[in-house]
């Protein structure tokens, strides 16, 4: 029956994953991808400025305006970066389709969105300036209506060359400005003439109207029904092959991020802060330990299991999944695609935010407040960005508790599975293991899976250094000695994940690793969505497992380049980072 429902959600796969390649939902993520930096940033100040509060410590209004003075001029005005980053980023995808010698000025459509979002969104004040309200998150879908009217509409003149045109002695510099001039034009045109028929019609400005207009959305979006269905959507279908955020995401950001910054003034005004659906709801409640709420299983296979391959597996896939990368849990027990963790795999995370909503909704505990990394663990995550509130610490053991009573039968039913396997000196797992390769790309995580079957209790440990990141010894023989193969030519690596953190991993081993076995290689780590620019300086690019759907789209761009282009997934990538001269050895395999 589970079989039977897993293929019926397969056969949609096709249509969810060219949804999730959609140019508007990518620069919505990439945009905010950009804008992290900043929102993370604004954070900071509101941990300092607030959390001594709970403790019965208030700063003096005056210290208090100075400390929050960053945040105002960061996340107070990130409607209008965003409208710029997200303009950037969807010109990035129209220029993939354009000739290289006819492309759209990405700095271009970044000004005119700026400017646009301006006219939708500030109104001006008797005394000078704008007006702020809607300057920041509650501008947001007015941003992403100014970044995509600005670039379709620089698109439609690129493309049939309306421009001005100037005489060839003209300096290149010189000519783009007359070429963009055309495009800026329309588009303040347009959007202006939005705004002037928005307050003839209902008025006020258009980004007031399109909150209003969507508030018995964002409404819905923070009841039961609501979470339900939205966070339901990221475990199902991450659970059938499909990057579920690239989907998700882009649809909720708008609500996320004004939810965080609703929330932070209803605990400035003294009010309670109830709001669901948070960017720390996602990370630190829904996704605790990664897609899944995984957070507990591999301390499950590690500690409970018979079966030694799954002892192996949670000894490996505990210190990753804890930071939030649950790539190797889920790859190598399988997780995914497995008939047997279905119903947990989509229930945990629905359950771990129905119980965060009865602590805010009955209890009366502030929800979240303020961004942190996603690789922040997910109770220190529940803990701070709640403000250190004591329904904070009682709901991060709830949750453990929770999630371990929903997995463990499954895991149990799936751990009798192997334990009979491995008695039998057979593995029933390859078919399923196959097709977990076939929807991830987990070749290499297979195979260091496969070496962990059916092995000796006093075998056990050598498999666990070789899945942590160690090296059996057949593997250290087929490895090329690199310290022996002296290379000349400088080989330059960027690493890209979704936030700089996990790159920042195999990056570092790649550098360590070249100083000791004197290799000309550099590695750098970044975001993907704020990687175009730099690109052109590497070699090669490497794509960690969270942005590793993205290959097809950047494949593009690598090749008219002309420079290398490599993915990794699960086990495999945390293998990379803990063993330097396997990352060299994966950067030089690249280039045969």
């Amino acid at each position: 029956m589970m079989n039977k429902l897993i293929g019926f959600i397969e056969k949609g796969k096709p249509f969810f994953e060219k949804l999730s390649r959609n140019i508007y939902l990518r620069a919505i993520r990439d945009g905010f991808i950009s804008a992290m930096p900043v929102i993370l940033f604004s954070s900071i100040f509101l941990l300092i400025a607030y959390v001594p509060n709970i403790f019965g410590y208030t700063w003096p209004k005056h210290i208090e305006t100075a400390i929050m003075k960053p945040y105002g001029y960061t996340m107070g005005i990130v409607g209008l970066l965003v409208a710029g980053t997200t303009a950037k980023a969807l010109t990035d995808a129209y220029n993939r389709r354009l000739a290289s010698t006819n492309q759209i000025n990405f700095m271009s459509t970044m000004l005119a969105s700026i400017c646009g979002f301006l006219f939708l969104a500030a109104n001006p004040l008797e005394e000078g300036g704008f007006a702020n309200a809607f300057m920041g998150t509650k501008g947001l879908l007015t941003a992403f209506l100014a970044a995509f009217v600005t670039v379709m509409i620089y698109n439609v003149c690129v493309k049939n060359n309306v421009t001005i045109k100037m005489p060839k002695e003209v300096p290149p510099n010189i000519s783009q400005v007359f070429k963009d001039l055309i495009p800026f034009t329309l588009v303040i045109l347009v959007l202006y003439s939005f705004d002037l028929v928005t307050r003839a019609v209902v008025n006020t400005n258009v980004a007031e109207a399109i909150v209003k207009l969507f508030e018995p959305l964002f409404t819905a979006a923070d009841g039961y029904v609501g979470i339900t269905i939205i966070f339901g959507a990221f475990a199902l279908f991450w659970f059938v092959g499909i990057h579920g955020p690239s989907i998700v995401e882009p649809a909720i950001a708008a609500i996320t991020y004004a939810n965080i910054e609703t929330n932070f003034k209803l605990l400035q005004s003294g009010e309670h802060a109830d709001k669901i659906l948070t960017p720390g709801t996602q990370m630190f409640i829904v996704t605790m330990g990664g897609t899944g709420a995984t957070l507990v299983v591999p301390f499950i296979f590690m500690w409970l299991s018979k079966s030694k391959r799954n002892k192996a597996i949670g000894r490996a896939s505990a210190v990753p999944t804890f930071f939030g990368v649950n790539e190797p849990i889920l790859f190598g027990a399988p997780i995914v695609l497995n008939p047997v963790f279905f119903i947990p795999f989509i229930t945990a995370p629905i359950a771990n935010v129905w119980i965060f909503k009865f602590f805010v909704d009955v209890l009366g505990m502030n929800s979240f407040s303020v961004v942190l990394p996603w690789t922040t663990p997910g109770p220190l995550g529940i803990i701070m960005g709640t403000g250190f509130e004591l329904w904070a610490f009682v709901l991060a053991v709830t949750l453990i508790v929770v999630d371990v009573l929903i997995y463990y039968p499954f895991f149990k039913v799936y751990d009798k599975q192997i334990l009979e396997d491995e008695l039998k000196g057979v593995d029933s797992s390859d078919a399923l293991r196959s097709k977990v390769s076939d929807h991830f790309d987990t070749k290499k995580a297979d195979k260091v899976i496969a070496a962990s079957v059916g092995t000796t209790v006093t075998q056990e440990a050598e498999v666990q250094g070789d899945i942590v990141g160690g090296t059996t010894g057949a593997a250290i023989h087929e490895k090329e000695d690199m310290s022996t193969q002296q290379n000349t030519k400088q080989t330059h690596v960027l690493v890209l994940c979704a936030g700089g953190g996990t790159s920042g991993l195999l990056a570092n081993a790649l550098n360590q690793a070249a100083t000791e076995h004197q290799q000309p290689v550099t590695a750098a780590a970044g975001s993907y969505g704020v990687h175009m620019d730099i690109m052109k300086e590497y070699d090669l690019i490497i794509l960690a497992p969270q942005v590793a759907s993205n290959y097809e789209d950047i494949k593009q761009d690598t090749e008219r380049l002309g420079i290398k282009l490599a993915k990794t997934q699960g086990a495999e990538y945390i293998k990379l980072t803990r063993d330097g001269e396997g990352a060299l050895q994966f950067v030089k395999d690249q280039f045969k």
